[in-house]
């Protein structure tokens, strides 16, 4: 995959209509925005556009959409947010067939220096099928060039991605890459293609599952691959070791045993948890006061569970961390919801604050850890796409990546 795109700083969009695929899916309740970083991300590239009198055409997805198109899920609320942001009037299109004659119209009406914002791209149903060509075609209709900027939905094949890319270059259009999603290229993308050595990688979570491919593309990519959060068990039961109540994927340890050789084979540091926190069993609810231990990773009573690394494990990870040049996380340490679970997830997290090396993280949990526990202008680089950035570092090609023209 050619992490080499053309940018919105390569395209003269003077006079032209853009269409820019952005991910508004920001968090709402009773229709007001509860989060908007997703919304101040997407202002550079919009505002460089505008600034290059370009006719600036936004879409979007919001929520899931599950029972079809209705208010709860409509964008107003972002139209409304991002006027006040840009200091001018975004005109919203709230035909629910997003790309209709009211879309059509709006279009029409614009001078440079305008913004129109589509409706939910999610009301039009699923973008992936057949439907998707005829989206496609009609996204691709309303403008000249086109220019996705919305990381968290690229790997995902849908119209609004990928295939109105096609239809844009079939009738001479460029299709670009947005700020963002540059960010996201020249940081995930070459950390894992061109890292500078030496790299560590961190991966969390609770499910050995979720990582499988990425286990597997980073031990041939880092220098060292440390695991920790609940997937740490499966890989300790595969060593021998008693886990107690611990979380394991009894169908994933001949996999975890197939790891721990590669890693000796390619002469890899594959570091587990030497000690864990230990309690009789899971905080409910999650936050609740709980009553901890900490014991070494092979004395785990046979009645407890691990919820988080030990003490010595959080030193040996931050220690590991120190002499990094390149760190990419994915994945807390334990539970860290739960403020005394939260340790090991706080030592990784303030490891990677006081290194010199780039340190990104791989959105999902570890960007709500790193975001919850105040450490987040401290990180280099933090992904604004949770499945995205893990299909990344799995060396996946993205769809909305490979769309965009090379330079």
């Amino acid at each position: 995959m050619s992490l080499n795109k053309k940018s919105v700083d390569d395209i003269n969009v003077s006079g032209k209509r853009v269409l820019v695929r952005c991910d508004f899916n920001v968090p709402l309740k009773d229709g007001q925005i509860t989060d908007e970083t997703r919304i101040k991300a997407a202002l550079p590239t919009i505002e460089k556009l505008l600034k290059d009198g370009g006719k600036v055409i936004l879409c979007s997805h919001l929520g899931k959409v599950k029972e079809g198109p209705n208010e709860k899920e409509s964008l107003a609320p972002v139209a409304k947010r991002l006027s006040e942001k840009l200091g001018k009037e975004v005109t919203f299109v709230a035909d629910y067939n997003v790309t209709g004659e009211a879309a059509t119209a709006a279009v029409a009406a614009m001078k440079e220096g305008d913004v129109v914002l589509l409706q939910n791209t999610r009301f039009r149903g699923k973008e992936e099928t057949k439907n998707g060509e005829e989206f496609s075609k009609e996204l691709a209709d309303l403008c000249d060039v086109y220019v996705c900027d919305a990381f968290g939905s690229s790997h995902r094949a849908h119209a609004s991605v990928a295939g109105v890319t096609d239809v844009v270059r079939a009738k001479g259009g460029e299709c670009a890459v947005g700020y963002l999603m540059q960010k996201e290229i020249d940081f995930l993308g070459n950390a894992v293609e061109n890292p500078v050595r030496p790299f560590v990688a961190i991966l969390g979570g609770a499910k050995v599952a979720d990582k499988l491919n990425v286990i597997n593309n980073l031990l041939e990519k880092c220098d060292t691959l440390i695991i920790g959060g609940g997937m740490a068990f499966t890989f300790l039961k595969a060593k021998g070791y008693e886990i107690g109540k611990s979380l394991v994927d009894e169908e994933k340890i001949d996999y975890c045993k197939e790891m721990m050789e590669k890693a000796e084979k390619l002469g890899k540091k594959l570091l587990l948890p030497i000690d864990t926190t230990i309690a009789a069993g899971f905080p409910n609810p999650i936050d609740a006061p709980i009553e901890v231990q900490v014991v070494d990773a092979d004395k785990i009573p046979a009645d407890m569970e691990g919820l988080d690394i030990g003490t010595k494990t959080a030193e040996m990870y931050a220690d590991a961390v120190k002499s990094a040049k390149t760190v990419v996380w994915n994945g807390p340490m334990g539970v860290f919801e739960n403020p005394t679970l939260a340790a090991g997830t706080i030592a990784v997290a303030k490891s990677l604050a006081e290194t010199d090396a780039t340190t990104i993280i791989g959105g999902g949990d570890s960007a709500a850890a790193v975001n919850q526990l105040g450490f987040a202008d401290k990180m280099s680089h933090i992904s604004t796409g949770g499945g995205a950035s893990l299909e990344f570092l799995e060396g996946k090609e993205l769809p909305g990546v490979v769309a965009a023209d090379d330079k």
